[in-house]
């Protein structure tokens, strides 16, 4: 019954909140000075805008009391890419998600989430996509967020209008009804994560492809795994499937149980898809009857090419403003303005606080751009740094301090290896959590939050991330039927961790008595 209330509820309170907007927006001049006249947006109710609204209502009364805080949500409630579409969607519109309906999870729960937030007790190790939907409306309803909360509201456009000594955010909005509201805010709080734009890669000859039928007479297709939802929409063809990533291995898995033939096309040999299909290395041009890889090898009779190539960088209401300059592949910086290569946003402090010159260095920030991490533990860190910089500007150095500290953080990752305009925001390596705990204790050594002696990242969180055992164990779990034994009593973060831990040597046990031996899995937390 709940499921069927719960929008009408999130229509009244935004509907609520929109005619408080229209009463006062008229009235509202925001300065920088004391608490009460700073105010907040934020733009997106995924993981990073729950995370950045919880802690900046957390903050202490002396800090934070009195501010205006408003959350920008474009969909109908809370959850990002996790809630599912309304509707199906087909080129040239966009999905609102990328997700499709057969999606798990390919981490374990106990490391997706909030800290002291669990998953619901029986939730299983690696759900299907409406437990985590369901979680994240379960913290916003717990920690009472969606009051802050206008929903059906797209931010079309925001532009800084002052100088960097202060000033204030113009802040465009359309609601549900498609009139356009002009809002001031101090403070600017990025959060609406990252895959919504595809990364569509350019084959030579593939319009020529394309434009033949295939033997079977079906019209040929290239469509990017943004669009992917069925796998039974590909029965008895040969399919192409590119990119290693979640999406393009869950796709190629799921298709070869119902198409002809099933072509995985990936980089990196280690990281295939699983069942039916056969390994290619990256497509290296089409023919009018071919797809040619990058070995010489030729697949023919394909009839739909499926691309899970990533996600480019795009905020495009930060670019309707003018406050971001687009440069493709861009990898010089240029201070005087926050640019975007379309995986790289810079010049960021910590990834979080734009460093441009046009506004103070805490007018701006970026939640949930960390790439290869766990969202909702890294949303937390970043939320809680970016909420106590927003409160007090004087935590951070010198804007001049801070570019040289991003200097020398990317030289480092050069002489690792890694190109910093090319990896992007990617926490390579394994850093996320040491970047999770460097971020708290800054806070710490700055006075800004009691030192309790601990880190910010749980113990149990880093073991986790070395088992290579857990998900091999839980499918086995599976097909002896014990999910429920196993889940069993299991509700604190503790007991969660237990479980991990047991599943994961009980596994390794049993594989080491057979004899069995398994490529290492890449472990993203």
């Amino acid at each position: 019954m709940f499921d069927l209330v719960r929008p009408l509820v999130l229509w009244l309170i935004s509907h609520t909140l929109l005619r408080h907007e229209d009463i006062n927006s008229s009235q509202l001049v925001f300065q920088q000075g004391t608490p009460i006249n700073k105010s907040v947006a934020i733009v997106g109710a995924g993981s990073a805008g729950l995370a950045m609204l919880k802690a900046l209502i957390d903050l202490p009364e002396e800090l934070g009391g009195g501010w205006e805080i408003v959350l920008y949500e474009q969909r109908t409630d809370v959850g990002g890419i996790w809630l599912p579409d309304p509707q199906p969607v087909h080129p040239p519109f966009l999905p609102e998600t990328p997700l499709y309906p057969l999606l798990h999870t390919n981490t374990p729960v106990p490391t997706m989430t909030y800290p002291g937030f669990p998953f619901s007790p029986g939730t299983p190790l690696y759900p299907s996509h409406e437990y985590v939907e369901q979680y994240h409306q379960d913290y916003a309803s717990h920690y009472n967020l969606v009051p802050y909360i206008m929903f059906n509201h797209t931010v079309l456009s925001s532009s800084w209008i002052g100088t960097q000594e202060g000033g204030g955010w113009e802040v465009i909005v359309e609601n549900h009804n498609g009139h356009k509201i002009r809002r001031q805010f101090s403070h600017l709080v990025v959060a609406n994560g990252h895959n919504h734009e595809p990364h569509i890669p350019i084959y030579p000859g593939q319009d020529d492809w394309l434009s033949h039928t295939s033997a079977s007479g079906r019209e040929r297709e290239i469509l990017h795994s943004i669009f992917y939802r069925y796998p039974e929409r590909y029965t008895n063809q040969t399919v192409v499937v590119v990119g290693s990533g979640a999406s393009g291995r869950d796709a190629a898995s799921q298709i070869a149980l119902h198409a002809r033939k099933v072509y995985h096309s990936i980089r990196s040999l280690s990281d295939p898809a699983t069942g039916p299909v056969e390994v290619k290395p990256e497509i290296s041009y089409f023919t009018s009857d071919a797809v040619v890889f990058a070995d010489n090898s030729r697949a023919r009779d394909v009839e739909s090419v499926i691309l899970g190539t990533g996600y480019d960088l795009r905020i495009p209401f930060l670019e309707n403003g003018g406050e971001v300059l687009v440069k493709s592949k861009s990898n010089e910086r240029d201070d005087r303005v926050l640019t975007n290569n379309y995986r790289y946003l810079f010049p960021l402090h910590n990834h979080i606080f734009s460093l441009s010159p046009s506004y103070p260095t805490n007018a701006l920030a970026f939640i949930g751009l960390p790439i290869l991490v766990a969202n909702c533990p890294s949303d937390s860190a970043q939320s809680i740094y970016a909420a106590h910089i927003i409160a007090n500007a004087s935590l951070l150095g010198s804007r001049e301090e801070l570019l040289e500290e991003l200097d020398s953080n990317e030289n480092d990752l050069r002489l690792r290896g890694y190109d910093p305009y090319y990896i992007g925001h990617r926490m390579v390596d394994g850093s996320t959590f040491d970047y999770q705990d460097g971020l708290i204790n800054y806070l710490k050594k700055r006075g800004a939050i009691p030192d309790d002696g601990t880190n910010f990242v749980e113990d149990w969180r880093r073991e986790a991330g070395a088992y290579q055992h857990l998900k091999r164990g839980w499918k086995r779990v599976g097909e002896l039927g014990q999910e429920e034994a196993w889940l069993r009593g299991v509700k604190t973060e503790a007991e969660w961790a237990d479980l991990m831990s047991r599943l994961n040597q009980w596994q390794k046990e049993w594989e080491t008595r057979r004899g069995l031996v398994f490529t290492e899995e890449t472990v993203i937390f």
